[in-house]
Parts: structure tokens; sequence; C-alpha cells
């Protein structure tokens, strides 16, 4: 079985701070990370490889050069091999114009039965990628997996979480399956692991390697543009009220009042 994974380098959410100018992310000194779904879409690639042992891993993904450093994690986690497509014609890509992107690097490296992809990017939270890329391939997709019960010779049964239960779904392959964290736990990296990672070479495609012409991918071909990015002002801070329960119950009934609440 061949298995493609999506993953995307993302900053580091707990660093993430917004230019007040300009209205878009500071991304300057800023540490770069695996998006956490995607970990949770390579783990569930690599579960299926340790029951399978033919079975083929290979990580994509789209961003700048230091993107290889992401991928270098990957390929220490347990893929097998890693492309990363990188041009500054792919800059500027909303959601749509990155699954074009996304499927012509899918359709270069071949044949698969299976893509991973996170159920969404920490950095945009918009859970569109992974379908929009099986919309690009033709092919069908199950998002918000939450359990793999069996892979067939030609199909696949995975449970698909709902907001109050789950259902289960079986998808013919080719097909593309977004992962949740509550489908596993990534596993950790080994020192050896890390070390071998590094003598393995990351190809890397532009636009004429993909064989796409700049209007079809990056700002060029996305219709969504973001208006405005901002921070929410700071909460007032809070007032602790002191005393006896009918002391505070009578202080709390009076500020209520004061506001016109009650």
């Amino acid at each position: 079985m061949k298995i493609i994974v999506l993953a995307k380098q993302v900053p580091d959410t707990n660093e993430v701070r917004i230019d007040p100018v300009k209205g878009t992310l500071i991304r300057e000194g800023v540490p770069s990370i695996l998006n956490p779904d995607d970990a949770n879409a390579l783990e569930a690639a690599l579960e299926l490889k340790d029951k399978t042992p033919d079975t083929s891993v290979s990580v994509l993904s789209m961003g700048p050069p230091q993107a290889t450093y992401m991928l270098r994690e990957c390929l220490a986690m347990g893929a097998d091999d890693a492309y990363l497509l990188s041009s500054r014609a792919f800059g500027g890509a909303d959601t749509c114009a990155t699954s074009t992107t996304l499927a012509a690097g899918v359709k270069k490296i071949g044949d698969f039965d299976v893509i991973f992809a996170g159920r969404q990017a920490i950095d945009g939270d918009t859970a569109q990628v992974g379908p929009q890329t099986a919309q690009r391939l033709g092919i069908p997709s199950v998002t918000y997996v939450r359990n793999i019960r069996e892979v067939k010779e030609r199909t696949i049964v995975v449970e698909r979480a709902l907001e109050d239960g789950f259902e289960v779904i079986e998808v013919e392959k080719p097909c593309v399956l977004t992962a949740i964290k509550e489908l596993n736990k990534p596993r950790y990296m080994t020192l050896m692991q890390i070390e071998d990672a590094y003598k393995k070479e990351i190809k890397i495609w532009d636009e004429n390697s993909l064989n796409v012409t700049p209007d079809t991918v990056g700002l060029n071909a996305s219709p969504t543009q973001v208006f405005r990015s901002f921070t929410p002002p700071p909460k007032g801070a809070g007032e602790m009220l002191g005393g006896t329960v009918p002391e505070m119950a009578a202080a709390l009934i009076s500020k209520l009042t004061e506001k016109h609440v009650i």
C-alpha cells in the first residue's frame, strides 16, 4: 500500500503575534512546528505501515525552503521519503490555490492508495485543504476521522466524529482521510532516527517541476483575500469580592444594580 501524508509547517501558536499596522502574522523570530493535526495524520499512516510492512509513506508539503526542517522531523518519525513544493509562485495562496498545488504534487509522486491530512492547520483553521485536494484529484474524502476500523483490498472502514457521537463510513480507495487528535498519539523520534533523517534527500519541486502555470497557483489563483487580522483587546481585570457569603451577595447585587443588569 502506498500512502501520502499532507503536512504543513506552522508558527507555534504560543508565540504568534499580529502586526497592529499591517494586520498580518509576524513570522520573523517565531519558531515553526509540524501542524499538530498533521502529526496525527502521519501517525495514522505509520501505524498502517507497522501492520503492513510493504507499505510506503511519503510526506508532501508546500512552503518556504525552511519547511525542510519539518519534513526532516517527519522522516525521523518513520516516513520513507519527503517532497517540498516551494516557489515564490506558490506564495500568498489561499486554500483553493494550495489544494491545486498539492494535487499537482500528488500526481507527480504517482500512484497512491490513501492520502492522510490533518483536519486543519492551526494558523488558518479552515479545514478546507484536505477535502479540496480530494476534489482536485476526483477522489472521495472523509473528514474528522477518529478511528480506522479496517483496511480492505478496495476500501477502508473508518469512524467519523460527530458532535454527539460518530458514524461508520466505508470509503473506496484511493481516498483522502483527514485526522483529528483523538485518532492517535504521535510517536517520539529517537536520536538514531533523527540522524538517519538528515541523510535522506528531500525532493524540492517548483511550478516548472509540477507543470503548472503561475496563473493557476499562489496569490493569482486565490479568490479568497484576508481583509484584516487583529488581536482582540484584552479584557479588563476582574474584581474579587471579600467577606462573608451574605456580604459578598449583597455587594454583588449592589454592583449589578449600578450597572442596570438587575
